[in-house]
């Protein structure tokens, strides 16, 4: 035998099979793919997907069911692992403590130009507090658009993490939500927020609150409001109600254009 013939018969001895995750890790590394896993959300289980540039879908468990039921409908390949990467791990914890995105990396590249606009505004409304679409609307530049708006956060991809949950009705009232009226109003009540409250004052017509100290008026649920006492504390139906009052818009929440 040559040696040739020996150093192929020893290469041969040392043939191995790839393994099983290969395929999986190649799709991954060069962004063909993304990877998920099963955390606990604010309101119960939730799955969480994400890439190299960030998460790219958050999915309470009992809307899909099995990991399996979610990668059939993720629009990407999608590969389930035990945990996030560690630094992906500490800023998707804390932005399920805080309500707010922080430094969590956010993947919304595979959504239009619009949509990304409406759900970057949206992260925006702080925790504790709601905004009507309308705002919403306003705030990008299109104030014709609500429903449009409407639209967009319906099929806001990461749920909860940009939160739509925060934005209701024009009228006031919670409305509907992409995985039930139960759930927006369990994240509601999540974040210190009474969603019965706000039916009932949404019913009685109340749009706007002022104090008739400052003589700002403010959306019901903004941080200032919240501290008016209630001997000064005034209700608006409208903001044209408020500054024939002779009340000025609040610079926070920033209830009229």
């Amino acid at each position: 035998m040559t040696s040739e013939e020996t150093i192929a018969d020893e290469l041969a001895t040392l043939k191995r099979c790839a393994p099983s995750d290969v395929l999986g890790r190649v799709m991954r590394g060069v962004d063909l793919a993304d990877e998920f896993t099963e955390i606990e959300g604010p309101t119960g289980p939730a799955y969480v997907a994400w890439n190299g540039r960030g998460i790219t879908a958050f999915v309470p468990v009992d809307a899909v069911g099995t990991p399996d039921a979610f990668k059939e409908r993720h629009p990407r390949e999608a590969f389930h692992v035990e945990a996030p990467p560690p630094s992906l791990a500490k800023h998707l914890d804390r932005a399920i403590e805080t309500g707010r995105l922080g430094r969590l990396p956010v993947d919304l590249s595979s959504i239009g130009a619009f949509q990304r606009k409406v759900l970057e505004k949206c992260s925006e409304i702080p925790p504790g507090e709601i905004r009507p679409y309308g705002w919403i609307a306003r705030e990008i530049g299109s104030p014709g658009a609500v429903r449009a708006v409407g639209t967009a956060l319906g099929r806001n991809p990461v749920p909860v993490l940009i939160p739509c949950h925060r934005v209701v009705r024009t009228d006031g009232r919670i409305g509907n939500y992409a995985y039930g009226s139960p759930m927006k109003r369990a994240l509601l009540e999540h974040e210190g927020l009474d969603p019965d409250a706000i039916e009932t004052s949404a019913q009685r017509g109340v749009r706007l609150v002022g104090s008739d100290t400052t003589g700002i008026y403010c959306f019901p649920t903004c941080r200032h409001a919240k501290r008016i006492a209630e001997a000064h504390r005034v209700e608006f139906r409208s903001e044209a109600a408020a500054r024939a009052d002779g009340y000025r818009a609040c610079k926070v929440c920033r209830p009229a254009a």
